[in-house]
């Protein structure tokens, strides 16, 4: 019998009808819909090929990098900007295009790979503070050489994108958008640029990690912070070279990292002149207190090795922190208890196997024979230079500072005078006395024998007919 017929034959049939056909029609679609379902499983498990791989294996940049390469045809975007250090000290900015989260497909070689990649809201990455993500590659066929052959080939991609070992990614930047057009990635970077260019970045410790501290602050220039003959000079040839020279220490087999230590009186411009160095050489600056309660080995060791690139790492007053082993027992317990790190670890961190490399450290203190020597061996301290009181030299060029205006024979007369008080004197007693007279050099200078007054506080008093008033010498100026 024909299907027609036996189709027609249905209609008049009464159990048909009464219901036991449709249930029957019915059992047997849903048959089929659980074939179709097991028989998917099973070409996906036989016949398909997946690759997972989360954002924190290290494969992970490699795979985005094959992406940046291979996605053009795909229009639901993300852009990641970063920022390159090359070998002569430039920096080179950078943006590639990768997929953005969702699904996309791709041609490789003949093979049609199905992308998707997933980010999660609610779970984050506490080591970078990015979202969890994860991208999933699916291919047809069971040759497991094709992710092997897309890893190789993100994997020498990243290497040559990097030259120099100071990578800097101090933005990124996810904009998704459904354009190819290259205008929003090129907005954003100038905007990006425009925003810290000028500026210096000053990050602090919170927990694992870094975290910028306060806005962006305008840079100092480096010859507003006024030192002895040479001193400056020196610092900052001696950085540069370091920076622009990494492969010179790879060759050697010389670990590539330099440790300043900056000594001398308080007020002397040493944390002054690292602000200032920073702002010289764009780069940011990472305040560390050793001091800190809840700071341990590991967590010190970790913040170093995840400190944000092109960075200083500043290391305020380390005497505060330790004392030498060789100071007496009583002076030791003073110290007790201040702080979880131990002198061994800081040790290890700053030049120990686990050490980082392409590093800068600068250390300041106000006692160098509170320090143990071994805090301050070649090494560990490649650099020490002592900022010492104000020599004539720095007084006359703060005073030419003050008052551009006035003959060079002032500038000299005010170092003389100060000079023969015989008294040291800070730059910041300099600075600050000065601050007094803005626009009174005379002034100044016939009254530089204030210079040392513990209330060096002037105003204006109507009793006096306008005249100042020094409350710490008693009379009139």
């Amino acid at each position: 019998m024909p299907l027609s017929e036996f189709l027609l034959s249905l209609k008049d049939n009464p159990y048909f009808g009464a219901g036991f056909g449709l249930v029957g029609v019915g059992a047997g679609l849903a048959v089929l819909r659980a074939g179709s379902q097991y028989g998917i499983m099973a070409f996906r498990r036989f016949c398909m090929i997946t690759l997972e791989v989360p954002s924190k294996d290290k494969s992970y940049q490699w795979l985005l990098q094959w992406i940046a390469a291979h996605g053009s045809k795909t229009q639901h975007l993300s852009a990641e900007t970063s920022f390159q250090q090359l070998e002569n000290g430039s920096v080179r900015t950078r943006f590639d295009f990768v997929p953005s989260p969702g699904t996309h497909f791709f041609n490789y070689k003949g093979n049609l790979i199905k992308v998707e990649r997933s980010r999660e809201k609610q779970i984050v990455d506490f080591s970078t503070g990015s979202p969890w993500e994860t991208v999933t590659l699916t291919a047809l066929g069971r040759n497991r050489q094709l992710y092997s052959h897309i890893l190789d080939e993100g994997e020498r991609e990243t290497e040559n994108s990097s030259q120099a070992p100071l990578e800097i990614q101090i933005l990124i930047c996810r904009l998704d958008f459904e354009t190819q057009s290259g205008l929003y990635s090129i907005g954003s970077r100038k905007m990006a640029l425009q925003k810290m260019e000028g500026k210096t970045i000053m990050y602090t410790a919170m927990g694992s990690e870094w975290r910028q501290f306060g806005y962006p602050r305008k840079r100092r220039p480096i010859d507003s912070v006024i030192l002895d003959r040479g001193i400056a000079e020196s610092i900052l040839s001696d950085v540069r070279e370091f920076i622009s020279n990494p492969q010179w220490y790879m060759d050697r087999g010389i670990p590539y990292r330099r440790g300043y230590l900056l000594y001398g009186p308080p007020g002397c411009g040493k944390s002054s002149f690292i602000t200032a160095l920073a702002g010289e050489l764009e780069y940011s600056i990472c305040v560390l207190n050793l001091s800190e309660r809840g700071l341990t080995d590991d967590r010190l060791n970790h913040l170093l090795s995840v400190a944000p690139q092109q960075s200083l790492i500043l290391l305020e007053d380390v005497d505060a922190a330790f004392v030498s082993r060789e100071e007496i027992p009583q002076m030791k317990a003073a110290y007790e208890g201040l702080s979880r790190v131990t002198f061994s670890g800081l040790l290890n961190t700053l030049d120990g196997v686990a050490s980082t490399e392409a590093r800068i450290v600068f250390m300041t203190t106000n006692y160098l024979e509170r320090l143990d020597p071994a805090l301050i061996r070649p090494g560990r301290v490649d650099m020490k230079v002592r900022i010492d009181h104000a020599t004539e030299y720095q007084v006359q060029q703060m005073f030419q500072r003050f008052y551009p205006e006035q003959p060079l024979a002032s500038s000299q007369e005010f170092a003389e005078r100060v000079a023969g008080e015989g008294k040291r004197v800070s730059m910041a007693q300099v600075q600050g006395y000065l601050m007094f007279y803005k626009s009174e050099p005379h002034a100044a200078l016939q009254n530089c024998h204030d210079l040392w007054s513990l209330y060096c506080v002037r105003y204006y008093a109507c009793a006096y007919g306008g005249d100042f008033y020094k409350p710490g010498r008693g009379g009139r100026v």
